[in-house]
C-alpha cells in the first residue's frame, strides 16, 4: 500500500480538526501503520495560525490519552487537494468551503469526516468553542467513531479507496 495522507478540517484548526488530527494518529500508530499514512490538519480560516490547539481540546483529549500539545493551527493552501488523498471537513460549512476552492477534478477527495462514522453518519462535528467543556468530549466521541471507520476503509482499500 502506498502512502495515504489524510488532511482533518474545521474553520480555525484549533479545537476540531486538531482533536481528530491527534485522534486519528494514534489510532493509526496503535494499527502500526505510521509510516503508510500521513495526517495533518488545517483550517478553512486564518484565525489561529501558529497556535496550539485550544486548552480545552488539549485537556479533553489528554484525559483520554492523546497529545494534542505538539500541534500548530495553519490554513488550508490550494496545494494541499492535490496532496492528501482525503480532505475531510468538520461540517456542512467548511465542506462548502472547500468545494468552493477544490478544483473540479479532486472534488472526490473533499467529504465530511462522519461519512466514516457508523454511528453519527453525515452529521456535522459541532464547534465547541463557545460552549462548555462537555462540548469537546461530545467531538472526541464522534471523532473517535469516525477515526475507526476512516481507518477501516484505508486498510480494506488504500490508495483505491477514491
Amino acid at each position: 500500500m502506498s502512502k495515504v495522507k489524510v488532511l482533518f478540517v474545521c474553520m480555525g484548526n484549533i479545537c476540531r480538526s486538531p482533536t481528530a488530527e491527534g485522534v486519528f494518529r494514534d489510532k493509526v500508530k496503535s494499527a502500526g501503520l505510521s509510516n503508510q499514512i500521513e495526517i495533518d490538519s488545517a483550517g478553512t480560516h486564518d484565525y489561529h495560525v501558529g497556535k496550539p490547539p485550544d486548552a480545552r481540546a488539549q485537556e479533553a483529549a489528554r484525559k483520554r490519552g492523546y497529545d494534542l500539545s505538539g500541534l500548530r493551527g495553519r490554513q488550508v493552501c490550494g496545494s494541499d487537494f492535490e496532496t492528501y488523498d482525503y480532505v475531510l471537513a468538520m461540517d456542512k460549512d467548511n465542506l462548502g468551503l472547500l468545494q468552493q476552492r477544490c478544483p473540479a477534478h479532486l472534488q472526490h477527495k473533499v467529504r465530511r469526516l462522519l461519512s466514516f462514522s457508523k454511528r453519527y453518519p453525515n452529521l456535522d462535528v459541532p464547534d465547541p468553542y463557545y460552549g462548555g467543556r462537555s462540548g469537546f468530549e461530545t467531538v472526541l466521541e464522534m471523532v473517535e467513531n469516525a477515526a475507526d471507520g476512516l481507518l477501516e476503509e484505508i486498510k480494506r482499500n488504500g490508495k483505491n479507496a477514491l
